[in-house]
């Protein structure tokens, strides 16, 4: 994490290659620094904040008068950073007897601006409220309902709430934040009186980089591979010397207990949707020891997506999980202790991230809490379901070494595919893989839930989710497309979108053949796509043309499709 100093000269930098991206931020105290912070922030991770700051304490005026300067702006993201200190003046000021409604009047504020038909479409992300214990009735307060610390806690846990029923409302967990860092850093008094800054200059980058990685998330820039070390990282001491009975692990005292709430946290990860990888310099069956027989490992074989051990190098074995997972490096995480190793990886992977672990493994995990490295946008049950998914298609690259025939082989993978319409079952899907998908992504859209189910309702719009399966296993929902009628006889493909892990299987040619289906029951006669570059979706440049759509002269960026014209295409996959 880069401090205020660095974030400054990084905004100073040429980043006009960077994609931009409108956010608006609206305070009630001073948050000048604060959008300083922020667009560094972006720009170390790759994107560029065209920012929209708010006079100060002009919250509900910006965005209730529809001729503000803010509506004129048009936000992507609104930033609403409300502080404690306005709730502890206005909580001075209500009368005993109505202090019990605080919270509820902040909450009513919130909502009533998320169903304000004229943010339609913008994302909001809600900073919360750290707590501030002005000890009035001390321990008491906890039974007080009126007491601001009460209040306070009754309204995080009420945006927590409407978070859940709000799928444009996320949150930035300031109160956490404060309580890793400690109220003496997240707050200076004497800035404070001076400024009216409540976030201290020390603050201020954990607290920017916060904001801003919920933004990359929402655009689909997140972690999805935690690659493990296994000697002194997953355990204490080296399997090969040791034997399984010395490696340090268990809850009892000593240093094998951080080991072990190290693979906690690893686990819980897993059941996320992270996908865990193991690369070790090691024997591969000595290696896999401790995941077998070790009474107090919390990881078992089944959560490694990918086990490699062997005496390559670290550089090429993550290079071999990447063919693998068919992820960008930029989308990995790796963990070792040896500073040695780390180094080596940095210098020869770049974009892979890889944390700098304290010399003592027992601040491993609050070091690792400290990063925030795995920010999410959304979550679904199907989720858990993905470290299999990875070891079936394991299992596939090695059967795929014993053709010589790429037709031969798909053949053999007995692929079917079933297409659906949106649906209230695979909403969470659709709009999770909206969020995820980066690489054969043509247009790069986004949906929220919300978004889904508005389409689903929509009888001019087309919606197709796929899903796929094959001998080895399930996929699962890997791609989505959606047209919308440019007029009677044109759809255009506002959406389509696929899972890099079923690339190079024919799935791009099934699709098409689907979509010139339902336009042809419609009526249509043409299909228009369109190709908007990003930094990460070159792979598709030329997944159009490659189709047989004829290039748009007057439109650059767009193909069209005669449909009369199509004749289907060979694949390997059957439909169900």
């Amino acid at each position: 994490m880069l401090d205020l100093k660095q974030l400054k000269r990084l905004i100073k930098q040429d980043h006009s290659d960077l994609p931009r991206v409108k956010v608006a931020l609206l305070g009630d105290t001073a948050t000048q620094l604060l959008a300083v912070a922020m667009r560094g922030a972006a720009i170390d991770m790759g994107f560029d904040i065209e920012l929209y700051e708010a006079d100060y304490n002009q919250v509900e005026q910006q965005l209730f008068d529809p001729d503000s300067e803010l509506h004129h702006f048009g936000p992507q993201y609104m930033v609403l950073f409300q502080a404690t200190h306005r709730l502890v003046d206005d909580h001075a000021a209500m009368p005993p007897e109505q202090r019990g409604f605080l919270a509820k009047r902040r909450l009513d504020f919130i909502e009533g601006t998320l169903n304000d038909k004229a943010w339609e479409g913008c994302r909001f992300i809600c900073l919360n409220y750290p707590e501030i214990d002005d000890t009035v009735f001390g321990n008491y307060a906890n039974q007080v309902e009126g007491s601001l610390i009460y209040q306070t806690r009754l309204l995080n846990i009420g945006l927590m709430q409407l978070a859940q029923r709000y799928d444009s409302l996320s949150i930035v967990d300031l109160a956490a934040l404060q309580a890793q860092l400690g109220r003496k850093t997240m707050f200076s008094p004497s800035v404070y009186a001076s400024t009216e800054m409540v976030i201290s200059i020390d603050a201020l980058p954990p607290v920017a980089y916060r904001i801003v990685q919920v933004i990359a998330a929402q655009r689909g820039t997140f972690k999805k591979s935690l690659i493990l070390d296994l000697d002194n990282t997953l355990w204490g001491g080296i399997i090969g010397d040791d034997g399984i009975e010395g490696i340090q692990l268990g809850h009892g005292l000593g240093i094998g207990r951080i080991f072990t709430e190290l693979q906690q946290w690893c686990k819980k990860l897993q059941q996320r949707g992270i996908i865990l990888c193991v690369v070790s310099k090691n024997d591969e069956a000595i290696a896999k020891e401790p995941f077998r027989q070790h009474p107090d490992m919390v990881l078992r074989l089944e959560d490694i997506a990918v086990f490699i051990a062997n005496w390559e190098t670290k550089v090429d074995n993550i290079r071999a999980v990447q063919q693998i997972l068919n992820i960008g490096f930029d989308s990995m995480v790796f963990l070792d202790d040896n500073p040695f190793e780390r180094a080596i990886v940095r210098e020869h992977i770049p974009g892979i991230t890889v944390p700098e672990l304290p010399e003592d493994p027992a601040e491993y995990l609050e070091y690792l809490y400290s990063l925030n490295l795995f920010e999410t946008a959304s979550a679904s049950e199907v989720d858990d379901k993905r470290t299999r998914q990875y070891q079936q298609e394991a299992q596939r690259v090695e059967l795929k070494r014993t053709f010589d025939n790429e037709q031969e082989f798909l053949a053999s993978l007995d692929m079917q595919a079933r297409v659906e319409p949106f649906n209230a079952f695979n909403t969470p899907r659709v709009a999770q893989l909206t969020q995820r998908s980066n690489q054969f992504n043509l247009r790069t859209i986004r949906y929220s839930e919300d978004d889904v189910k508005r389409l689903a309702q929509d009888p001019e719009v087309i919606d197709m989710a796929f899903s796929l399966s094959d001998r080895f296993g399930d996929h699962g929902l890997i791609a989505v497309v959606v047209m919308r009628p440019l007029d009677d006889e044109t759809l255009f493909v506002d959406t389509w979108l696929m899972s890099c892990r079923v690339l190079k299987r024919g799935m791009e040619r099934f699709t098409l053949d689907q979509m010139v289906t339902q336009a042809r029951n419609r009526g249509y006669m043409r299909i228009v796509g369109e190709y908007l570059p990003t930094t990460k979706n070159a792979i598709v440049a030329s997944h159009y043309p490659s189709l047989g759509f004829t290039h748009l002269e007057s439109e650059p960026t767009k193909w069209v499709l005669d449909i009369a014209k199509y004749q289907t295409l060979d694949t390997a996959i059957k439909k169900l």
